[in-house]
């Protein structure tokens, strides 16, 4: 099956040099491994009380494309994994979809 993957990159929002460290996981483990974007997620967690969570991230542009969610655990911690149960479900159904279209492949 072509491209099974999918890549979760958490890292703490309230600390500046973790952007240049995701660029750093981004390139190495997503565009190297010619990943699919939409199947990459990106968890910016942010300590209660540390400000705003969902304030501007100074995101490169390929980091800026991929899906994001931000993380308060103490706060939202419902929130946090109603996106990751949507992300899960969205990488099941496109693995399914891969699988039938390899098996029509295989019939024809």
């Amino acid at each position: 099956m072509k491209d099974s993957h999918g890549v979760i990159i958490v890292f703490n929002a309230d600390i500046p040099s973790h952007l240049k460290e995701i660029d750093m996981w981004h390139s190495n483990f997503i565009q190297q491994q010619r990943l699919q974007e939409n199947r990459c997620l990106l968890v910016a967690h942010k300590k209660p009380g540390s400000g705003d969570e969902r304030e501007h991230l100074n995101l490169s542009p390929a980091l800026a494309k991929l899906t994001r969610i931000y993380s308060n655990l103490e706060d939202d911690p419902e929130d946090v994994r109603m996106e990751l149960m949507k992300y899960l479900r969205d990488i099941v159904s496109s693995l399914s979809e891969s699988r039938d279209q390899e098996e029509m492949s295989i019939i024809t």
